[in-house]
């Protein structure tokens, strides 16, 4: 199999997995709508159930969409360098190296909170509170991995971004 052939495999799970988490939530709140305005009660893991549904659905995201090149880029800035590809190859490194660092941080905490949440319930659901900044860990991991991996591959800054930020 192509690496290719890969990251679409990888890229509609991931799509399907954000579609049933959404319709779950989305379904989820109104039957609580409905029986909070309609019969006076409501049910209590709606809220709860929503809440772990929506971050995993953010982590998933954010992981699904940087090997696309769809998080926030400033191409803007790197657009004057394209005349200059020494300048622009050092500073995608030095882009890729930041990108990876970030995620270095941002998985070392999410860590810690898993391991706090580990000795933890929910309060209504009663699942293990680590399960809330696990998505958190995962995709900094699979990130920083894709970053290692473009820094080491000298992976250039894609500029045909449907849409920049200037």
């Amino acid at each position: 199999m192509t690496q290719h052939v890969l990251r679409s495999g990888a890229q509609r799970l991931a799509e399907t997995a954000m579609a049933v988490m959404l319709a779950v939530m989305a379904l989820a709140v109104f039957i609580n709508v409905v029986l909070r305005y309609g019969f006076g009660s409501g049910i209590a893991a709606s809220e709860e159930l929503s809440r772990l549904l929506f971050v995993w659905m953010v982590f998933i995201g954010a992981t699904a969409a940087y090997p696309l090149g769809e998080h926030m880029a400033f191409t803007s800035l790197l657009r004057p360098l394209q005349s200059k590809p020494m300048a622009l190859k050092a500073l995608t490194r030095v882009i890729h190296a930041l990108v990876l660092m970030a995620c270095v941080l941002v998985g070392w905490g999410a860590w810690q909170q898993v391991v706090v949440g580990l000795g933890s319930k929910s309060v209504v659901m009663g699942y293990s509170a680590a399960l809330l900044p696990l998505p958190a860990f995962l995709c900094a991991t699979a990130i920083g991995v894709m970053a290692l991996l473009d820094l080491v591959r000298g992976k250039p800054i894609a500029f045909d971004h449907h849409a920049e930020v200037e």
